[in-house]
């Protein structure tokens, strides 16, 4: 039972209390607002996440940046950058051990945000290489794959692909026509053949992820592909070119014929969707972090140019509510955005997650993104059509990041408990 405090000593915690809250309340009219970040969420992170984010900004900025248009214009991605980004620790960086740095997901989370500031492309190579296959290894691998495979990744001097998209299976992956087979001349092996499309790196990639249906089975099996071990005819990876978004990453197919896979390079126990979806989940978290970096970079392009550019009796056209409007819509979802994110991310620390937390923000923050950097888009008028304020660019990219990994329409089951897709 709690124990009744007398009206005597109500009236004595009275004065103490309005004190504080005067205190509190002084202290408060001294903190200013920055609209960079609106609802102070850089006091939610801890000093090494702070110290890891400006270490990925300075880099982004000075060494991405730079490369930005030009790799965006030519459809080019440059393959030292994954090198750069091991020798800083960035890569697969909440994995304990391996030679990567065993961070926070907050940390991972603001590292996407500041790589994805500068391009949707540059974030989802990074992404691919970090949370789909060096994550899937790191949890699903046996120790000898981890052992082969991670401490290189880490460093960026192997590069990954995860091959789970077919031509004719998008966001019905179970429906998949690839197949592993046992080898019919290799004792050990098993034989894969498929395609898969829309692969990020996969015309670099020195190993492939492939998902693919065991004939024995029927079940869906991860398997590790690596390309100096393919014989001629057996794996081509084309390049898909003349994309309108994502232009700055290198997209591809997989297509297998009889590739040989030792049985010893199978995902040892993840079997069916389980194996992929987890996979998937940890980018989807990242990029609900990334969208955020490119909606506050389009904001921040927007005010200056609001601010510098001068029409009607020359006044900047900041002045103008419409603009201002915008401006204030996009502020608000960008801070909402990350907020919903560390939320999750400090959850998926503790695992307390679930996965539809990741679906959600994902989802909502890539939309947000999309229809703000739309809205932005506008404040530059017939200047956005030039990639040199670099708006028009974000606005591309951020339709697909909508799209990819879980298209925004693909939700609901778990508020209805009625699967869609049966």
């Amino acid at each position: 039972m709690f124990k009744s405090v007398s009206p005597r000593a109500a009236r004595q915690l009275i004065p103490s209390s309005r004190t504080s809250i005067t205190a509190r309340r002084c202290a408060s009219s001294n903190v200013s607002f920055d609209w960079k970040d609106p609802l102070g969420s850089n006091n939610n992170f801890t000093e090494e996440e702070l110290a890891i984010a400006e270490t990925a900004e300075s880099y982004s900025q000075e060494q991405l940046l730079p490369r930005v248009l030009e790799a965006y214009r030519t459809e080019s991605y440059d393959r030292k950058i994954l090198n750069e980004m091991g020798s800083l620790g960035l890569l697969g960086a909440t994995i304990n051990g391996y030679g990567c740095a065993g961070v926070s997901n907050i940390a991972s989370g603001l590292i996407t945000r500041a790589v994805e500031r500068v391009d949707s492309g540059y974030r989802s190579g990074f992404s691919v290489q970090s949370s789909l296959v060096m994550g899937g290894i790191d949890e699903f691998g046996s120790a000898e794959q981890k052992d082969k495979f991670l401490p290189a990744m880490a460093k960026g001097e192997l590069v990954g692909c995860f091959g789970l998209t077919e031509p004719n299976h998008g966001s019905d992956p179970g429906s998949m026509e690839s197949t592993a087979k046992p080898h019919p001349s290799k004792e050990g092996y098993y034989s894969l053949s498929g395609s898969k499309t829309w692969i990020t790196n996969s015309p670099i990639a020195d190993v492939f992820l492939v998902w693919a249906k065991l004939q024995e089975t029927g079940k869906i099996r991860g398997f590790l592909v690596e390309r100096d071990q393919c014989p001629p005819g057996t794996l081509e990876t084309p390049k898909l070119g003349d994309k309108n978004g994502l232009r700055a990453s290198v997209t591809g197919m997989i297509q297998m014929d009889g590739v040989p896979v030792a049985k010893e390079m199978m995902f040892p126990e993840v079997e069916g969707l389980r194996g992929p979806f987890s996979c998937l989940n940890n980018a989807r978290y990242g990029i609900a972090w990334g969208v955020i970096g490119a909606l506050e970079d389009c904001l921040s392009r927007a005010r200056e140019y609001a601010l510098e550019r001068r029409q009607f009796k020359n006044n900047p056209i900041a002045k103008y509510q419409l603009v201002q409007k915008k401006l204030a819509d996009a502020a608000t979802d960008a801070a909402f955005g990350i907020q919903a994110a560390y939320q999750v991310g400090r959850l998926k620390d503790e695992g307390k997650h679930a996965p539809e937390m990741i679906s959600m923000i994902k989802r909502q923050n890539c939309d947000r993104a999309l229809v703000n950097s739309r809205a932005l888009q506008e404040v530059f008028g017939g200047n956005a059509a030039s990639d040199e304020y670099h708006i028009g660019r974000h606005v591309a990219n951020l339709f697909v990041t909508q799209t990819y990994e879980g298209q925004s329409d693909i939700h609901g089951r778990a508020i209805t408990g009625i699967q869609a897709f049966v």
